[in-house]
C-alpha cells in the first residue's frame, strides 16, 4: 500500500504526540497511565482501512516512541528506560486494542466512544492482570483473588488516567485525521 504525503505526516504527529505525552507524563506517578498510546490503537482499528498497517502503526508508534525515551534515560535526560521486561506484554495488549477497534469500525461515531471507554476498561483489566499473575510475589500481593483485587485497586489511578487521556485522544486523533487526509475535521467521516 503505498501511504499519501499527508497520512504519513499524520503518522509522525502521532509518534510526536505519543512521546511527549510519555516524557511529560510518565515519571509523574499522579500522571502515570495518561497515554496517547491507547487511542492510537483503537484509532488505528477505528480508521486504518489497511489491516496490516492498522495493526503495526501503534506498535511501530510504540516501538519509536520506546527508542527516544530509552535514548535520553541513557544519557540520563529521563528517569527510566524505554526498554524494560514484561514490555512484550503491552505490545500485545496494544494489539487486541487495535482489533478492539476494528470490531466496532462500523458504528461511526458511536464506535469511537463507545472504544474511548472499553478500550482503557480492557487494558486495565487485562494489564493489572497480568502485572498480578506474573510478578504477584515479587510486587507484594497475595497469590489468591486477594491479591488480584489489590491488583485492580492500586491500578484504578493508572486507568483512571488512560481513560481521561483516551476520552480527550482519540476523537481528537480522528477528527485530526479526517481534517488532514478528508480536509474535513469531523468525527462522522471515520472509519
Amino acid at each position: 500500500m503505498k501511504l499519501k504525503k499527508q497520512t504519513i505526516i499524520f503518522f509522525l504527529i502521532l509518534v510526536v504526540v505519543a512521546t511527549v505525552v510519555k516524557i511529560l507524563c510518565a515519571p509523574e506517578i499522579n500522571l502515570s497511565g495518561f497515554t496517547a498510546v491507547i487511542a492510537i490503537s483503537l484509532f488505528a482499528g477505528l480508521t486504518v482501512k489497511d489491516k496490516k498497517l492498522a495493526f503495526v502503526l501503534p506498535l511501530f508508534t510504540l516501538f519509536i516512541s520506546d527508542i527516544i525515551i530509552e535514548v535520553l534515560h541513557q544519557f540520563h535526560l529521563f528517569p527510566f528506560a524505554g526498554f524494560y521486561g514484561g514490555q512484550v506484554y503491552n505490545y500485545v495488549l496494544f494489539f487486541v486494542l487495535t482489533f478492539l477497534g476494528m470490531s466496532l469500525r462500523n458504528y461511526k461515531t458511536a464506535g469511537i466512544f463507545t472504544a474511548a471507554i472499553v478500550g482503557p476498561t480492557v487494558f486495565f483489566l487485562l494489564s493489572n492482570f497480568i502485572v498480578w499473575k506474573a510478578g504477584a510475589v515479587s510486587m507484594g500481593y497475595n497469590t489468591d483473588i486477594t491479591g488480584l483485587w489489590q491488583s485492580y485497586t492500586f491500578g484504578l489511578p493508572f486507568y483512571r488516567n488512560s481513560l481521561i487521556s483516551t476520552i480527550i485522544f482519540l476523537p481528537a486523533f480522528v477528527a485530526l485525521y479526517n481534517r488532514m487526509i478528508y480536509g474535513k475535521a469531523s468525527l462522522s467521516k471515520a472509519v
